[in-house]
C-alpha cells in the first residue's frame, strides 16, 4: 500500500532493520524494525507534508489540533499518524483505538488504526482491523497492499502474495504494490523474482524513494554490489549517495555468508 520519502538517517534504520528482518527469515539472525513500510516496503500511508521539520513539531502541531476537539476523527487521525511518524507507537495505538471507538464506521480512522498496529508489532490484530476498513464488494487496493504486508510479517508469504495480486488487479503496476510483492519474494528466498518485481517498480517515475532502497538491497544481497550502489548513487545528491551506500555496504557486510541465504537473489 501506500507507503510512505527517506532521509539518510532513516534510511541507515530501514537498511539495517530491512536487512536483518530478511537475514532472521532465512535462518542467520534477526530483528523487527522501524514500522512495517520499513519492512515490506509500504503500508499504504503516503507520507503527507510535514507542518514541521522534525517529527516532533508535527506531534506537537496535531496533538493541539487534537486537544481543541478529540471527538474529530481526522484530527484523531492525523495525530496518530505524527505520532506514528515520531516513533510513538504505543500512543499512536491508542489514540486511533479510543477514535475507532467513537466512528466506528469511519474507514480511514480503521485503516490509519489498522497500520499503528502493525507499526507496533501487533500483526495478527492488525490485519483483523484492517479487514474491516474495507468490504469484499467495495475493495481498497491500499488496504490489501497492507494486509498483505501484515500477512508477510505473519510468515504467511503464499497468502500475502494473494492479497498484492488483486491489490494490482485494481491499481495495475502500482508501485508500493509491487515494492510489498518484491520484498514478499525476498522473505520467500526467492530473489530474482524479488529483482525483476523491484525493478518493474523502479521503472515507475512516481515510484516511492524505498523503491530504490528495495532494490538496492535486492542487488546487494544477491552479491552485485558495484551495481546496487549505483542504483543508490543514480540522481542522488553526493553526500546522501555517500551515506547510503556506507550503510548498505554496512548491513550486507554483517551476513555471514551470501550463499547461505540463497544467492541469485535481496528493499
Amino acid at each position: 500500500m501506500p507507503r510512505q520519502s527517506l532521509q539518510q538517517h532513516g534510511f541507515a534504520r530501514f537498511l539495517a532493520s530491512t536487512a536483518l528482518s530478511v537475514i532472521l527469515v532465512l535462518g542467520l539472525c534477526s530483528c523487527q524494525t522501524d514500522g512495517m513500510s520499513d519492512i515490506t516496503g509500504s503500508l499504504g500511508d503516503k507520507a503527507e507534508k510535514s507542518h514541521a521539520a522534525e517529527p516532533s513539531q508535527g506531534v506537537e502541531f496535531y496533538r493541539d489540533r487534537f486537544r481543541a476537539n478529540p471527538e474529530d476523527a481526522d484530527a484523531a487521525l492525523r495525530y496518530g499518524k505524527a505520532l506514528r511518524a515520531a516513533g510513538q507507537r504505543s500512543q499512536a495505538v491508542a489514540v486511533l483505538e479510543q477514535a475507532t471507538l467513537a466512528h466506528p464506521s469511519e474507514k480511514a480512522l480503521i485503516a490509519g488504526y489498522g497500520r499503528a498496529l502493525a507499526d507496533n508489532g501487533n500483526f495478527q490484530q492488525a490485519f483483523d482491523v484492517l479487514s474491516r476498513a474495507h468490504t469484499p464488494d467495495d475493495p481498497d487496493w491500499r488496504i490489501l497492499s497492507a494486509q498483505g504486508a501484515v500477512l508477510d510479517q505473519l510468515g504467511r508469504g503464499e497468502e500475502a502474495r494473494q492479497y498484492y495480486s488483486s491489490a494490482l488487479k485494481i491499481s495495475p503496476e502500482e508501485p508500493s504494490v509491487l515494492s510489498n510483492l518484491g520484498l514478499s519474494y525476498v522473505l520467500s528466498k526467492d530473489l530474482p523474482k524479488a529483482e525483476e518485481t523491484l525493478r518493474r517498480a523502479y521503472g515507475h517515475a512516481d515510484a516511492d524513494p524505498r523503491v530504490r532502497q528495495n532494490l538496492a538491497l535486492v542487488v546487494g544481497l544477491r552479491g552485485r554490489i558495484a551495481e546496487a550502489e549505483d542504483i543508490l548513487k543514480a540522481d542522488r545528491p553526493p553526500e546522501e549517495a555517500a551515506a547510503n551506500i556506507a550503510y548498505l555496504r554496512r548491513v550486507l557486510s554483517r551476513k555471514a555468508n551470501i550463499s547461505a541465504i540463497g544467492v541469485a537473489r535481496p528493499d
